[in-house]
């Protein structure tokens, strides 16, 4: 069954004009009714670094989650922002940025990848305790635009080491849009034979036109878990001046559809959020 994981908080975090915290929660409440599996709606991480996420709690307070099936996810990037989002039962994932680059991974979150490694082993434990799920995105696992080294096997050695420490989703993430639909086949297909207990999933920066290619590249290597953000909106803004878009969710929805998959989703709801996303993220 496909999952798709809707990232409102990636399309949010980028932009300088900051969205209304009313806006916000009305945006992710109308996402919650399409039917995705996950909503990744905010973070729990320093307001001067990502000032567009400072509301987090507050949205979550407005949030309507009587009726949804959708479960929810937020971004932390250290232990004390594991700590924050533990206590709101309302969350089911916590999600934990670790990098292939050490540069990026410094850049991100300001630690070098063997600290980043330390404070991912605490927030795992912390989970375990709360009763949340830690994913793990895996950024630059497609390339690396710094000259620093890059291959399949790094991200191999990478999955094996999050695998012994209990980690049971990683999203694989093409941070600045490099991946090419047989790079994207043989990941997947590489690390799901390799670990076969591990829930792993794309997190795609694309452009438009080559959207349908890489899911169904991911689809050809036994990816089934798939991020995306409406109408493409955000990127990772840690990563590069030009920003890449989110893989756009309504171009992955047809294509999924197209190759013969039931997501099961709401489509009305999904074109009245279709039309929100006019409203939240044009400045006024």
């Amino acid at each position: 069954m496909i999952k798709l994981i809707e990232c409102p908080r990636d399309a949010m975090q980028g932009i300088p004009h900051f969205i209304d915290t009313a806006i916000k929660a009305a945006y992710i409440n109308q996402l919650s009714e399409v039917g995705f599996d996950t909503i990744d709606f905010g973070s729990f991480v320093n307001p001067k670094a990502v000032p567009q996420m400072k509301d987090t709690e507050e949205v979550l307070s407005l949030l309507d989650l009587h009726h949804s099936k959708s479960k929810l996810l937020a971004i932390v990037a250290n232990l004390r922002g594991a700590e924050d989002a533990g206590h709101f039962p309302e969350i089911d994932y916590l999600g934990f940025p670790l990098s292939i680059s050490e540069t990026f991974q410094q850049r991100n979150t300001n630690k070098s990848i063997s600290e980043a490694f330390n404070e991912l082993e605490e927030i795992q434990n912390l989970c375990e305790v709360k009763g949340k799920t830690l994913v793990t995105y895996l950024s630059m696992g497609f390339g690396n635009p710094y000259g620093e080294e890059y291959s399949p096997e790094m991200v191999l050695n990478f999955v094996e080491r999050l695998d012994q420490l209990g980690v049971k989703i990683i999203s694989l993430s093409d941070t600045i849009g490099v991946a090419n639909p047989a790079l994207i086949t043989e990941l997947f297909e590489t690390q799901i034979q390799a670990f076969p207990n591990i829930e792993f999933g794309a997190h795609l920066h694309s452009t438009r036109e080559t959207i349908g290619e890489k899911v169904l590249a991911g689809l050809k290597g036994g990816c089934t878990r798939f991020d995306g953000a409406l109408n493409g909106y955000g990127g990772c803004p840690m990563a590069k001046d030009d920003l890449v878009g989110n893989m756009a969710t309504e171009v992955m929805v047809e294509t999924l559809e197209k190759a013969g998959h039931d997501l099961k989703l709401n489509k009305w709801e999904l074109k009245e959020a279709m039309k929100l996303t006019q409203f939240v993220f044009t400045e006024v």
